[in-house]
């Protein structure tokens, strides 16, 4: 057995053996998923989909500063990062890749169309998030394109009754300051929840220093945000949200350095290379209830809006900009037959219009209308089904049908949940490859949609009083039609010039999610999951690069001097992957990485009742490891920090 099986099997035994010494009522996950299917809410008893939830609290004990740490802690999830704070992010699902991961941030999609359609996780900060919750397996019957592989769903905090402001500022390594400041009111028919983080540090190399590289790269950013609701009557309501990040970073360049003769592979290296940018969105909101709140509609307008310049000796070379506007609207209808099988329906049918628009290289601009329906079937209290179907009429694609079916049986009096769903999935080339961007990248007009299709099959168990609540899940994912890139050599210019293809073989992506979660004892909390993915190339069978087989992460936490301070210890796992390596003729070859283990510790003291210190240090044990060939990773770092309310 792997250190890592020892380390997670120890942790479940000496866990189930200390539950069942103190079984008493608890509170683990939150009782309701906002994102499992489209409405409101969805009780996670009748969720049939493989579903993550991390909250708030768990942030705050862990003193997780980005998300894509936090991500790191989900099943099935796999996150890379070339470097430092601020460096480009991608998360993966299942295997599949990082475009073709939706992700939301209060109800508005924020995949970039001017990035291979896919969301940089570099500059999105964990500061004000109430919930994060990862759905997985195609989706797109009910979120449309980028949705083949899962979905994340980010919630940001609302205003609370009374109001209250709350402040924080912390420092440590790197010369790393971050300081928040929110302002937070909420009374009869009204809430709002507004709020400014500032991030600043020197970083590290984001090449690898242990390939010869000193230069440290500084980022800088300042997220603003505002959440915002007001309802007149019990029956009307409006909702806007607003978010902006600014932002500006060192990174370091790949390729070769000038005047390297020798290196038959390219990598990153020492450069000063940077980008400046901002990332912004607004949804505006207007709800309206009928019939005892069984009708209700919604109606929405929804802007994402990314513009970036990329830096050379602090010189522009290049600029990309993205947008996205939604126009949406919703109708749920509920209603229940008594005398057949005590069943209560949710009738839905939304409506949307999309437009993409980039200015890079080229600027253009292409829509898509969408018409969904949806039917949730409950039976005799127990019993959870669910159905939906999407049609998408694009600009310049053929008319894509998806669909989605789930089953969800709770048996209330074990606490036991079978579950089962099957989804098919889009996922259409982005602007860019049909396009081309510079002189390097040639579009290709003639490229087809990738599709997706999977299924999986779980459990999920409450023991104990609800004290424990274990998941396993098997998962079964297949894509065809993927677009991957061939590079020729161009006579005229003297270089490479990549094409994008699609690749005619399907690849196959399968294996096993575990998630447990325990308060074993009063104040001691464990989270702990892992994952096996079987994520494998159609046409080379070969393991797709930046999959780890095996991951995992174990997570314990405890409050102690009667709820006054709490310590938190972190592992998060990492096997042996495959990344890609390019040659000076970009012909590509494979890598193979070592594993890592990363371990976080965490700490903090409420002195007063709205005063607290805390301190965490991350990567303990100084680990080196490269989650993207020849980038590099914070090694050691601490940093500590007051916070207090008002």
């Amino acid at each position: 057995m792997s250190r890592l099986g020892f380390l997670l099997a120890t942790a479940s035994l000496a866990t189930l053996g200390i539950a069942a010494a103190r079984a008493e009522e608890a509170e683990l996950l939150p009782e309701v998923s906002v994102s499992a299917n489209l409405g409101e809410v969805t009780p996670l008893t009748a969720v049939g989909s493989a579903l993550s939830i991390i909250t708030a609290e768990e942030l705050e004990a862990k003193q997780i500063r980005v998300v894509s740490d936090a991500l790191r802690l989900v099943p099935g999830v796999a996150v890379s990062r070339t470097g430092t704070i601020g460096n480009q992010t991608q998360v993966r699902i299942r295997g599949s890749e990082a475009n073709q991961t939706l992700v939301m941030i209060d109800g508005v999609v924020v995949n970039n169309p001017a990035s291979s359609s896919e969301f940089d996780f570099g500059h999105l900060l964990t500061a004000d998030i109430e919930r994060i919750e990862v759905l997985r397996g195609p989706q797109s019957a009910l979120y449309g394109s980028d949705a083949v592989g899962g979905v994340i769903n980010i919630v940001t905090r609302k205003g609370a009754p009374g109001s209250t402001v709350t402040t924080s500022i912390e420092g440590g390594s790197g010369g790393t300051l971050i300081g928040t400041v929110s302002a937070s009111a909420a009374g009869e028919g009204f809430s709002i929840r507004a709020g400014t983080t500032g991030t600043t540090t020197e970083g590290t190399s984001s090449a690898a220093k242990w390939r010869g590289n000193g230069e440290d790269d500084a980022y800088r950013g300042i997220t603003s945000s505002v959440n915002a609701s007001f309802d007149p009557s019990k029956q009307l309501g409006f909702d806007l949200v607003f978010r902006d990040t600014h932002f500006k970073g060192d990174y370091d360049d790949f390729g070769l350095r000038v005047g390297d003769t020798t290196s038959r592979y390219q990598y990153a290296y020492d450069a000063n290379a940077g980008s400046r940018g901002d990332e912004t969105f607004a949804r505006v909101q207007a709800r309206l209830s009928l019939l005892e709140g069984r009708w209700t509609h919604k109606l929405g307008l929804a802007h994402f809006r990314a513009d970036t310049d990329y830096l050379s000796d602090g010189a522009v070379t290049s600029s990309s900009h993205g947008e996205t506007t939604r126009y949406d609207y919703q109708t749920d209808y509920a209603f229940e037959t008594p005398g057949f099988a005590d069943a209560s329906h949710l009738v839905t049918f939304a409506a949307e219009h999309k437009r993409d628009e980039i200015v890079s290289y080229v600027e253009k601009a292409v829509d898509q209308d969408s018409l969904v329906g949806q039917y949730q079937l409950r039976l005799f209290d127990d019993l959870s089904l669910t159905g939906a179907l999407r049609r998408d009429v694009h600009d310049l694609f053929e008319d894509a049908t998806t669909w989605r079916a789930t089953a969800a049986y709770h048996l209330d009096p074990t606490g036991t949940k079978f579950r089962l769903s099957y989804g098919t999935g889009v996922k259409n080339p982005t602007i860019n490859e049909l396009h081309g961007y510079g002189s390097s990248y040639k579009g290709n007009p003639d490229l087809k949609p990738e599709k997706g299709r999977g299924w999986d099959a779980g459990i999920d168990q409450s023991l104990l009083g609800d004290r424990l609540s274990l998941g396993v899940t098997y998962f079964d994912q297949r894509i065809s039609d993927e677009i991957g890139s061939t590079y020729v050599y161009d006579a005229g210019s003297g270089s490479y010039v990549g094409t994008p293809i699609n690749d005619p073989a399907t690849s196959r992506h399968r294996g096993v999610e575990f998630e447990l979660l325990a308060e074993p004892v009063d104040a001691l909390t464990v989270r702990l999951s892992y994952s096996y993915t079987h994520a494998r190339d159609g046409k080379t069978g070969e393991a797709e690069v930046r999959r780890p087989a095996n991951q995992g992460s174990l997570d314990i936490g405890y409050r102690f001097l009667e709820g006054r301070a709490s310590a938190n210890l972190g592992l998060v796992y990492t096997g042996d992957f495959k990344d890609v390596l390019y040659t000076r003729s970009w012909s590509s070859e494979v890598q193979d990485m070592d594993s890592y283990t990363v371990v976080n510790l965490a700490g903090s003291y409420r002195v007063v009742d709205n005063v607290e210190l805390y301190a965490r240090v991350e990567n303990l044990f100084d680990e080196e490891y490269e989650e993207v060939y020849s980038y590099g990773s914070l090694g050691r770092s601490a940093y500590a920090g007051v916070k207090a309310s008002f």
